[in-house]
């Protein structure tokens, strides 16, 4: 498995985390919006740092959509 692979899958696991430690924190009867809002706010940069990568990735040809050859 190619490097950039294994780094898009751990940027999207790391996106689910950040979900899940939001979601803690509003689940949680403490009401602490503040962590709940730095949660989210990472999982959005995390989200636009993965387009970033996908698309410089692709841009590069370390990924083609279809596993058609780069080029196409």
């Amino acid at each position: 498995m190619d490097i950039i692979k294994i780094l898009i899958v751990l940027v999207l696991i790391a996106i689910v985390a950040s979900l899940g430690n939001a979601l803690f924190h509003l689940s949680s009867g403490k009401g602490d919006s503040r962590k709940m809002a730095r949660a989210l706010t990472v999982r959005v940069g995390l989200s636009l740092a993965l387009f970033l990568l996908l698309m410089l990735a692709w841009y590069l040809g370390y990924i083609s959509p279809h596993n058609l050859p780069p080029g196409r």
